[in-house]
């Protein structure tokens, strides 16, 4: 039997990595919060997450503002190399590849994923792999490239509430995805952000 979510938006504060299911508590500046919201529109579903700090980059030191830009780095890293032809486990390497530069924990237990009619559909899109391995691309897929880090371990666990995902180090952890179009020759990031 699922369960339905119980909110709108999934929000992930601090050492919460994803997932976060609606709770009393109030943010402070300094925190770290990711935001994962889905679009259905017309039949079809988009799928895309940020991660910011509450009150704004002033609020938080220089490792805590690389692990945001680091996440993120590996999002874009990944959807360089998508285009018609290429396989899953290139995209997954060039993702792993910045995160583990950048020193942080790669979470491996939760990936991104095809969408379209359904929120989740095949091919699996995982945040590593290897390269010449994995499903091939063709042109009119749809998938969510969502790399998911932390500042330490990347080992995790579900919360009382049975959706929040904690890291369980007690770490902070940040998310960034986007839902994807291949293209014969690149790709379109169809939930792009105007700043992007």
């Amino acid at each position: 039997l699922e369960v339905k979510f119980p909110g709108a938006i999934c929000i992930s504060t601090n050492d919460q990595i994803v997932h976060g299911a609606p709770s009393d508590y109030e943010f402070v500046n300094g925190d770290v919060v990711s935001f994962d919201l889905d679009i259905f529109f017309k039949g079809y579903y988009t799928d895309s997450a940020f991660t910011m700090i509450v009150g704004g980059e002033k609020y938080a030191n220089g490792a805590v503002r690389q692990l945001l830009k680091t996440t993120e780095a590996s999002f874009w890293a990944g959807a360089n190399m998508v285009r018609a032809g290429v396989r899953l486990g290139d995209v997954g390497h060039a993702v792993e590849k910045v995160l583990r530069k950048g020193k942080l924990g790669v979470i491996m237990n939760y990936i991104g994923h095809g969408i379209g009619k359904t929120m989740h559909e095949d091919p699996e899109v995982p945040n590593y792999g290897i390269p010449g391995h994995g499903y091939v691309l063709k042109a009119g897929d749809t998938i969510c490239i969502e790399p998911m880090a932390s500042m330490g371990k990347a080992t995790n666990f579900v919360g009382d509430d049975g959706w929040t995902v904690y890291l369980s180090d007690g770490s902070l952890g940040a998310h960034y995805e986007h839902t994807i179009l291949v293209l014969e020759d690149g790709c379109e990031v169809l939930t792009k952000w105007p700043e992007d």
